[in-house]
């Protein structure tokens, strides 16, 4: 009687065990195509995906926010110095954000120098949920994801629903486009070049397009921020790493006087080589021909300037080597530059059919 009686409970267990095991692949397969895919026109969603594509080695690590994939080109880099380059940086990614991705690529690879974004010093709080969401929801699962979160939610954020992402994107349910299938459980495109955004469309600066700054009692930067400043140069500095600070060749937000005195007294303090663009006309940036959005971002024009600037620099600096004698990383990269070209000159004639005229697009 007895035997009989755990032969049924067993039975009892197993189907409970199987129903539960249906419900979670089943919760899983909706999780999956409910989380946005970003192959549209917002593709800086899937940045922090694409870096586990690589399976290449770096020289240099870009970490930064915006003004980081936007200003630098790792194929220019590459093309003329033979040098290899990755941007780890997302849309208005914080300072401590930036600590994480590198405190995880660095357990991947140690280059030999990072180049860190120093505007991001100047934003104290993340504005919207999205940012966040575009920096870690394609993060591989770590402690330091599982840190860059806390260090980086907002008020009304929920660290469970980054833990189980359905909670968070329960309601797109009537959104589902035909990439949320198509990309649920494949690799999504890789839309970026070694994590930079190529646009190739032209909007001249124009200072009528921005509200006034606004003047401040304090300039100071948040104490945060100088706490994971000096986070990240410790842990280059650990591991052997040159920390490059960089200003990009942006003309608002206004870069002011007090964030530049607290950066070089930062460089100056702990030895690093600072580079503000903003201070290098010999970069030769037009603001009329060499920015898509007004002058917030260059466009591919003005990467491409930027990077044929910083490449020696980079070369003479960190003594690095020539890479392109390196057959297996030349056909790499050379199937990159071609996908780089064939969507430059794309954007290029799509930018032309539009009928604005500009002296590059006559080149």
């Amino acid at each position: 009687m007895e035997t009989g009686t755990n032969s049924k409970n067993s039975s009892i267990y197993i189907r409970v065990g199987i129903k539960l095991l249906i419900l979670t692949a089943l919760l899983f397969i909706i999780q999956q195509l409910l989380v946005p895919k970003y192959t549209g026109s917002v593709i800086e969603g899937n940045f922090t995906a694409e870096y586990y594509e690589d399976d290449t080695l770096h020289d240099i690590i870009v970490v930064g926010n915006c003004e980081s994939y936007e200003n630098i080109s790792p194929m220019v880099l590459w093309q003329e110095f033979g040098i290899t380059s990755y941007i780890r940086g997302n849309a208005n990614q914080l300072i401590p954000q930036s600590y994480y991705i590198l405190r995880e690529t660095l357990k991947h690879e140690v280059p030999k120098a990072v180049i860190l974004n120093i505007q991001a010093m100047t934003v104290a709080a993340q504005s919207t949920e999205e940012y966040n969401r575009m920096v870690f929801d394609v993060m591989r699962w770590s402690e330091d994801k599982l840190e860059g979160i806390k260090a980086s939610m907002m008020e009304d954020e929920k660290l469970i629903e980054y833990v189980f992402p359905i909670l968070r994107y329960k309601n797109r349910i009537t959104e589902l486009t035909a990439d949320d299938f198509r990309y649920a459980f494949g690799k999504r495109p890789i839309q970026s070049y070694n994590g930079y955004y190529l646009r190739a469309d032209i909007r001249p600066y124009d200072p009528d397009s921005f509200p006034p700054e606004r003047r401040q009692e304090d300039y100071s930067f948040s104490e945060k921020n100088v706490q994971y400043l000096e986070r990240i140069e410790e842990l280059c500095r650990e591991h052997d790493v040159e920390l490059i600070l960089m200003k990009a060749p942006s003309v608002y937000p206004v870069w002011v006087e007090p964030y530049e005195e607290q950066i070089e007294a930062f460089a100056e303090e702990h030895g690093l080589l600072y580079l503000n663009t903003l201070e290098h006309e010999e970069i030769g940036i037009d603001m009329d021909t060499d920015t898509y959005d007004g002058g917030l971002h260059c466009n591919v024009y003005g990467a491409e300037k930027v990077s044929r600037w910083l490449g020696p620099i980079l070369m003479e600096e960190l003594e690095l080597t020539d890479h392109r004698s390196d057959e297996e990383l030349a056909k790499v990269y050379e199937e990159k530059l071609i996908r780089y070209e064939a969507e430059k000159e794309a954007q290029k004639a799509e930018f032309e059919s539009t009928g604005v005229i500009s002296k590059y697009l006559n080149e």
